[in-house]
């Protein structure tokens, strides 16, 4: 099952894929909300890839709470499902995928500030998504 992950952004939104039997999640693209329309992109992009199911991190704060990040997401989501029809979408908690994925970058890679901007949020999707699968395969 092709599973498409999100890490929603108010510039930007990173966006991962799993491979066909949904078992590793690979980043696929950033998309910068100020030059594209991100539903229409989101849709497209899973239309696509075949897509069977949309996961969306969760912003929670430290405490599990839900600030209004949380709820821009979910409104963001909201509006993206009605796009969709029949795709379901999850939520997943995503509170230290970013600072994961800086880190990650901070190791791996030479980019400047400017570059790994480009590429945080869609390493962030993907350890969204990553986290998703396995939850899944502990639960069958």
């Amino acid at each position: 099952m092709r599973v498409l992950a999100l890490d929603v952004g108010d510039v930007r939104i990173g966006v991962a894929i799993s491979d066909p039997l949904g078992m590793i999640a690979s980043p696929l693209e950033v998309i910068d909300r100020r030059k594209v329309k991100a539903i229409k992109r989101i849709v497209e992009l899973a239309k696509e890839k075949k897509v069977e199911k949309i996961v969306s991190g969760l912003p929670l704060s430290l405490n599990g709470t839900e600030k209004r990040q949380a709820e821009k997401v979910r409104e963001f989501i909201e509006k993206l499902g009605k796009s969709l029809h029949d795709i379901p979408i999850e939520t997943v908690d995503e509170r230290y995928s970013t600072v994961s994925a800086d880190n990650m970058l901070k190791v791996t890679t030479k980019k400047n500030a400017k570059e790994k901007r480009k590429v945080v949020d869609k390493v962030a999707a993907t350890i969204i998504l990553q986290t998703y699968l396995d939850m899944e395969k502990r639960r069958r």
